[in-house]
C-alpha cells in the first residue's frame, strides 16, 4: 500500500507537476515517491526509473550529511525542489570471540574477497523495470530477536570497523526464512568469506534485498520468487558467531535501514 506522506504540488501554465513521497527524509531510509506518467526523474545528478504509472525509488545514505536534490522534467517544464536531510545516531555494538582471520583476513583470501566483493556489487547494480519496490514488505522470520540494527559501529575483538547495514535476526540454525517481497534472485551463493550462504533478490529500479550467513539456500539465480516463500535456512556460516540471519536493503549501492520497510516494533 502506497501511503502518502508529503506532497508537493506545481503549478505551471500548461502542464500539472507533482510529487508525492512515502518515506522520511533521515539518514538510512528508503523512499519511493509518485509522479506524473512520462516523468523524468533526476536525484542529485542521478536520472532514476519511472514506471508507466509514475513511480519511482531511491535511499539515503547512513552517513549522508547534505541536502537531497530532486528534480523532474516533464514537457520541457524543469522543477527542482531540495529537501534536508536530518541525522541519526547510531549505536557501538561490540563483538568478541571471532577468529582473527575474519576480523584481519589473512592476505591469501585478498584476492577471493576481491572477486566476491565484484559478485555482490553486480548484484546490486541490477536496473530492472520490476515495480516490486512499491509494495509492502514482510519479516523474513516470524518472532525472531533482533540482535543487530543498521548503522551501528563495529568494533570486532577490540578493532574498529565497517559498520553494520543490516539488521540481525537470532533464530534457531534451520529456522525457515521467508522472502520478504517478490522479487528475482539475481545472486545465489553458498560460501562467500564474509556472509557465507547468500542471496540477493531484485524488486526493480536498483532496490534489492539481501539475505545472509544461511544454511540451506532453495533458490536458483534467475528464479523469480513470491513474498512469503521459503527461500532457504538459518545458518551461522561466514563470518558469524552464532546462527542468525542478517538482511540488508539496497539502492543500487547504497545501503539502507531494512527496518524502514518492515513494520517490527
Amino acid at each position: 500500500m502506497f501511503r502518502i506522506l508529503l506532497i508537493f504540488t506545481f503549478l505551471f501554465p500548461s502542464t500539472l507537476n507533482a510529487l508525492v513521497f512515502d518515506g522520511k527524509f533521515i539518514q538510512g531510509h528508503f523512499i519511493v515517491g509518485k509522479t506524473q506518467p512520462e516523468t523524468e526523474i533526476w536525484i542529485d545528478k542521478k536520472k532514476v526509473k519511472v514506471s508507466k504509472d509514475g513511480f519511482f525509488a531511491f535511499g539515503i545514505g547512513r552517513d549522508r550529511k547534505y541536502d537531497i536534490v530532486i528534480t523532474s522534467i516533464k514537457n520541457g517544464k524543469k522543477n527542482r525542489i531540495t529537501k534536508k536531510i536530518q541525522k541519526r545516531k547510531y549505536k557501538i555494538q561490540r563483538i568478541d570471540g571471532l577468529p582473527e582471520k575474519k576480523v584481519t583476513p589473512p592476505k591469501e583470501v585478498y584476492e577471493r574477497i576481491k572477486k566476491e566483493n565484484k559478485i555482490i556489487s553486480d548484484a546490486r547494480s541490477v536496473n530492472s523495470n520490476l515495480t516490486f519496490f512499491k509494495n509492502k514488505f514482510k519479516p523474513p522470520l516470524e518472532n525472531a530477536i533482533i540482535t543487530g540494527v543498521y548503522g551501528s559501529q563495529r568494533i570486532l575483538n577490540g578493532k574498529p570497523k565497517w559498520p553494520h547495514y543490516g539488521i540481525d535476526f537470532a533464530a534457531k540454525e534451520g529456522t525457515q526464512i521467508k522472502a520478504m517481497l517478490d522479487g528475482t534472485a539475481t545472486m545465489v551463493e553458498k560460501d562467500l568469506f564474509y556472509t557465507g550462504g547468500t542471496l540477493i533478490f531484485d524488486h526493480g529500479h536498483g532496490i534489492s534485498t539481501l539475505y545472509m550467513h544461511m544454511q540451506k539456500i532453495y533458490v536458483k539465480k534467475g528464479q523469480k520468487v513470491k513474498q512469503g516463500e521459503v527461500i532457504g535456512t538459518v545458518g551461522s556460516t561466514g563470518r558469524s558467531t552464532g546462527a542468525h540471519l542478517d538482511v540488508r536493503l539496497n539502492w543500487f549501492g547504497t545501503r539502507l535501514d531494512p527496518m524502514t520497510v518492515l513494520n517490527i516494533k
